[in-house]
């Protein structure tokens, strides 16, 4: 479920299924909004099918303690979490506003702890970009959504400077995992250099995003990627894009 009122019940969920495994005969994973009810449905299909399914932005400790369970029991379980629920909560939203909107909603910080203290459990670090402008947000019918790409990073650097996270976690969860949960083919002579002790602060007006706003502005963050190498050439360069448009990909 997310902005749009897509909501799906079983019946069609089991249809959904039964034409995702005629497309990728098994092989890839569904991915889904699985919420509250949801959840209990898509257990017993994924029970029944074997499917290998993808639980996106679990924020909860009841979401992640089911998704956890199954997993236990050998079921093809892959999960993924957002920089958003792991560094924001509810209490945010109240400062945020609207720019705090999103799907699903921030949770309390019971929650967020136990996401933290699960990070084992978790596959994949999603950032969930949604590039709603200023105007969208302010609204009198604001969107759900963030834009969150280019912050993700630096604040998974910054939980590893605080002791939350290892390196090699930001590596299996941003690269090795999601790699292989998607089956995403190598991309030679591809590669990212990072500062992991830069220190600098999040601010809206620096952003590459043609958005221009982030619910992390003002934060102080320790790491900045500083070189993007893409398929043999330099795109990214001490802050700034270094190739045309179009130079992008469909992997």
């Amino acid at each position: 479920m997310t902005t749009g009122g897509f909501i799906i019940d079983e019946k069609t969920m089991r249809k959904i299924y039964q034409k995702w495994y005629e497309v990728t005969q098994g092989k890839k994973p569904i991915l889904l909004h699985a919420e509250e009810d949801v959840m209990d449905f898509v257990t017993k299909i994924v029970k029944e099918t074997r499917q290998p399914t993808h639980i996106v932005h679990v924020s909860t400790k009841e979401e992640l303690t089911k998704i956890i369970n199954l997993k236990e029991q050998g079921l093809p379980i892959t999960t993924g979490v957002t920089p958003h629920h792991l560094f924001l909560t509810k209490d945010d939203e109240q400062k945020l506003g609207s720019l705090g909107l999103m799907k699903p909603r921030l949770k309390t910080k019971s929650d967020q702890e136990f996401l933290w203290r699960h990070f084992e459990a978790i596959d994949i670090v999603e950032s969930d970009h949604a590039p709603h402008t200023i105007r969208e947000k302010q609204s009198t019918n604001p969107p759900f959504g963030v834009p969150v790409l280019e912050t993700t990073l630096p604040l998974l650097l910054t939980a590893m400077h605080e002791g939350k996270i290892t390196k090699e976690d930001i590596i299996k969860k941003c690269y090795t995992r999601p790699k292989a949960i998607f089956h995403l083919p190598d991309q030679p002579e591809t590669s990212i250099d990072v500062d992991e002790n830069e220190a600098w602060v999040i601010q809206n007006d620096t952003l590459h995003t043609k958005r221009k706003w982030s619910p992390f502005n003002g934060w102080k963050v320790t790491g900045r990627v500083k070189t993007v190498v893409l398929r043999g050439q330099k795109v990214f360069v001490d802050g700034k894009i270094v190739t045309e448009p179009g130079f992008g990909k469909i992997l």
